[in-house]
């Protein structure tokens, strides 16, 4: 697993980690970094900021193209794989549309069940056709 993949998994575990215990994500990874065991990469870091800035809008294209799916209902891996997936094809251009969208489906294929990683391709790839119509 390369470093990028490790850093985008301590990313969800850092963000799933503040959904479950319903605290702010940056105050969750503040304490991870403070603890640092296991260490938090920086990348990792900058997905759980990212993803913190924008989870607004993210959130919000998440509601509107996840067909006959709410928010509350996604498994939350499901949900925290789809934050980062967003995030880095949105507003990563340094990451190529077809590893954050593989990256987040590889997530989600070895930490959740397993119709995840078809719901997961396919509401990334649903953005991916809208991404350059979609305001960010």
């Amino acid at each position: 697993m390369g470093a990028r993949s490790k850093a985008r998994k301590r990313a969800l575990d850092v963000l799933y980690e503040a959904s479950q215990r319903s605290t702010d994500p940056m105050a969750t990874l503040r304490e991870r970094l403070a603890q640092s065991d296991p260490p938090v990469p920086e990348y990792a870091t900058e997905l759980v900021e990212g993803v913190a800035l924008h989870q607004e809008r993210i959130d919000e294209l998440l509601a509107t193209y996840a067909e006959h799916w709410t928010l509350d209902r996604m498994p939350p891996v499901d949900l925290a794989a789809l934050r980062i997936g967003v995030y880095e094809l949105l507003w990563r251009d340094d990451v190529p549309d077809a590893v954050a969208v593989s990256e987040a489906v590889a997530l989600v294929g070895s930490l959740s069940t397993d119709e995840s990683t078809g719901f997961v391709n396919g509401l990334l790839a649903r953005l991916l056709s809208l991404k350059p119509s979609l305001a960010v």
